[in-house]
């Protein structure tokens, strides 16, 4: 059994062999999706493509031809405009601020697909890495609950986004805590929050955890570890956002990323505490309207996809996005206890999942597709205990259900 365990480090290169035919598959099913249905999620990121190739960097956010503005960190848009110049030998219109509106051309329908697949295989690479020393039957099952994971399929390949490209990212970074390196760990979170700040939900986890790490060596030699820690992630937030410092851009790009009018709730309603809450509210004005009571229902939505006035209540208190941030870190609490009192790195990927699941749970103006921020991380764990694999298996139906409807 023991030899067994460790085979995965006597031939690696048979690991990796086994890893792109896992990936070909994979690939071979996104292929035959190609022409299906996509989102307006399709449009935003071909303008994207166009605005971080026809414009400076310096007009990238504040440039407004189309409602589809941009608003994912500095990384994000440089991946754009990398993408933009393949985009633009392929076909110029794709990467036309006027022209291009609403472009559907067999080439950029194409195009942007292939991006999707191609930037795939930063997952499978963290994937490789994560389960690179497990024995084989469990490291088979992992890849095939994550390469395979329908809500994956869903919302990247039919839907239309990125997303197994930025939880490469995320897993990347828990393949190195989980193996004692706490510094690359690090600097690979730092990175993901300059693509997608929305991940910055399992931050609290990643400070607590990596400060109790690095305190345990002694105060001094601890204190140095922080203070290098610290570094590391400054200087990668300068690479992202120095250059918009620079052109005197920074407020804004800080309120295209954080667009708090648009709503407690997304257009497309996560299954969490607010929705409740909210039907709570109308429950109860509908409940008191009846018996006489004069109230005052709101006429405007609780959702919206742009920025705009977000909904107050009839009935209940208002909420505002500290309130849900309160409520995230409290719900979060328990995870930082435990990472802050054992920080154990065979830990780390799980109290990193239950955050993504407070903040899916509690979070300002959630979006369905966030489930997949931790129901991927838990196929990882999912292989530990019994316990476990019954919370990897409801979340993921739950998360099939919700991306099916998103996609519809």
């Amino acid at each position: 059994m023991e030899e067994k365990l460790h085979e995965p480090h006597k031939n690696p290169g048979s690991t990796l062999k086994s890893m792109s035919w896992y990936a070909l598959v994979a690939a071979c099913i996104k292929l035959l999706l190609i022409p299906s249905y996509h989102s307006t999620d399709f449009e935003v990121h071909r303008n994207w493509l166009a605005i971080t190739h026809s414009l400076p960097l310096s007009q990238w956010y504040s440039e407004e031809t189309s409602p589809w503005t941009l608003d994912y960190p500095p990384f994000f848009a440089y991946f754009e405009r990398f993408l933009s110049i393949f985009a633009n030998l392929i076909d110029p219109t794709i990467v036309h601020l006027q022209k291009g509106l609403n472009y559907n051309a067999t080439t950029v329908i194409y195009f942007q697909r292939m991006t999707v697949i191609v930037s795939d295989l930063c997952l499978f690479f963290a994937l490789y890495r994560l389960t690179a020393k497990m024995d084989s039957r469990k490291r088979n099952l992992i890849w095939v609950l994550v390469a395979s994971s329908p809500g994956l399929f869903i919302v990247d390949h039919v839907h239309f986004q990125y997303n197994g490209f930025l939880l490469g990212i995320l897993l990347l970074s828990l393949s190195f805590l989980e193996e004692g390196r706490e510094f690359l760990g690090g600097l690979f979170f730092a990175v993901l929050l300059c693509f997608k700040h929305l991940f910055a939900v399992a931050a609290p986890v990643y400070f607590v955890y990596l400060f109790s790490r690095f305190c345990r060596g002694g105060f001094l030699r601890g204190f140095g570890r922080v203070l290098w820690m610290g570094v590391v992630v400054a200087l990668v937030f300068a690479a992202a956002f120095g250059p918009f410092v620079y052109y005197g851009q920074i407020q804004q790009v800080l309120h295209r990323m954080f667009p708090f009018g648009r709503g407690l709730c997304h257009a497309y309603w996560a299954p969490n505490f607010w929705a409740f809450y909210i039907i709570l509210d109308k429950g109860l004005a509908f409940l008191l309207w009846k018996l006489g009571f004069n109230i005052q229902t709101p006429a405007a939505s609780f959702t919206g996809g742009l920025v705009g006035g977000s909904s107050p209540f009839a009935i209940l208190p208002q909420i505002t996005p500290l309130t849900t941030f309160i409520m995230v870190l409290l719900a979060t609490s328990p995870a930082l206890i435990k990472a802050w009192r054992n920080p154990y790195p065979g830990m780390i990927t799980k109290w990193v999942a239950y955050a993504y699941t407070c903040g899916f749970l509690f979070g300002w103006h959630v979006h369905e597709k966030a489930s997949l921020h931790f129901v991927i991380p838990l196929a990882i764990v999912a292989l530990q205990s019994s316990e476990d694999a019954k919370h990897y298996f409801l979340l993921s139906i739950v998360v099939f259900l919700l991306s099916f409807s998103t996609a519809i």
